[in-house]
This record gives C-alpha cells, structure tokens and sequence, in this order.
C-alpha cells in the first residue's frame, strides 16, 4: 500500500511534512535530506549525520501554522542548540497530537519558488508555479497550466512570471537548472492526473542551491476521490 492509499484509509486530511517529501521523492522530485525522530538525542544524532546547521520543525497530518506557533527553529550549529530547539518545539505543541520532530538539513539560497496543484471544478488538476516565499500570496506572481503538462509548458510557464529573471544568472549566482526545474513541474501535473485523492500540492519554499531546484516544505491535502 502507497503513503497516499495509507493516509487515505487512516482518515488523514493531509500527509505530514515527512509523508509528503518521501511520496514527493518517490517521484524523482528533488527535496531536502531529513530524518523523523522522537527524543533529544535521537535528533542530535540525526543533526550530526546530516551535518550541521540544521532546521528543527514538528511533525504531524494535522499541524499547520507551524511558523507561527514557533513550531519551526533554523540554522542549528551545535547539539545543545538541537537540544534547546526540540524542548521549546514539544513545549510550543501545547499536547497537540504530533508523529515526531522533523531534523532537516538547512538549505541555503537566495531565490525561493512555489510549485503547486490545484483542483479547479472546471478544468480539474492545474500546475501551479511562481515566485514563492513570503512574497508568493503578496505578489501573486504565478502561472498555471491545465495537468498534464509537457516539457514545452513547463518552459512556457517559467517565463510567463514577472520575476523570471531571478531563474537567469543572479547576484554572482548561476542559472537556474530549467531542465530540472522542468522535470518537477511535469511530475506534480502527472501526481494530478494519477492520484484522484490529492486534492492540493504546495511546495513552498523551493530553494534554489547553486542551480538546482529543492524542495524545503510541503503540503499534500487530500480530499474526496478515488483513491490510487
């Protein structure tokens, strides 16, 4: 049984952050090396295996806002910070119900992108892709294209946003990977076709790190649907 057939049957509204990075990587797309843990010293141990500095964040199919309840702790450089980091992130839960801790290894780049899919009642699964970050609701600089897309769509829609600038050679920092980035595009309109019960994908951050594409956060929600 896949993690969206499981989910599904558990009655989850959405994957957690671990389950949608595993389905996400399950498809050759790119995402951030994490380890899910309980305890303090399995998440120091987990941090020193992926390498220092690294990001603190609960783990759970009903968490959300996770910023805003301090939920999320970055750029850990020692044990006693991930120590320090996984109290205050179990305190913040208040009891909340939760499947572990997430120790993810800190990505670091200026340009940050959105991909995501949405169900339209009209057109059904729609790629999504723009400028992401905080500035994704406030800009709104996104393109859309009906699911599935070819690679020529996903060329298309990287140069329909205003700030396609930001993917050419950028503050002393290479050109995008458009190939990849292309790759990842085509796979989220192919997870829209395939899996009925994925009623939204958001992927956001996407970190560009060095030219290639990573995936820093997701969201799965699943909705009504057959199940695949």
């Amino acid at each position: 049984m896949g993690i969206i057939d499981e989910a599904v049957a558990k009655g989850q509204r959405a994957l957690s952050e671990y389950q949608a990075k595993l389905f996400l990587s399950e498809r050759k797309i790119p995402v951030t090396r994490e380890q899910l843990v309980v305890g303090e010293d399995e998440a120091i141990a987990a941090a020193e295996k992926l390498g220092f500095p690294v990001v603190l964040k609960a783990c759970g199919p009903d968490i959300t806002h996770k910023t805003e309840r301090n939920l999320v702790q970055v750029g850990l450089d020692s044990p006693d910070e991930v120590r320090k980091a996984y109290k205050e992130i179990i305190e913040n839960l208040g009891g909340d119900a939760y499947d572990g801790v997430l120790v993810q290894e800190m990505i670091k780049g200026e340009r940050e992108l959105v991909v995501g899919l949405v169900r339209d009642p009209q057109f059904g699964p729609c790629v999504m892709f723009g400028l992401g970050g905080i500035f994704t609701e406030v800009l709104k600089d996104t393109s859309f294209r009906v699911a599935p897309i070819e690679k020529y769509d996903a060329l298309q829609m990287m140069d329909e946003i205003k700030s396609k600038a930001i993917l050419g050679p950028f503050r002393g920092k290479e050109a995008v990977d458009r190939d990849l980035l292309a790759d990842i595009l085509i796979a989220i309109g192919n997870i829209g076709m395939e899996f009925d019960a994925v009623k939204e994908i958001d992927m956001n951050p996407v970190i560009i790190q060095g030219s290639n594409p990573v995936v820093v956060d997701s969201l799965i929600v699943l909705g009504n649907g057959d199940k695949k």
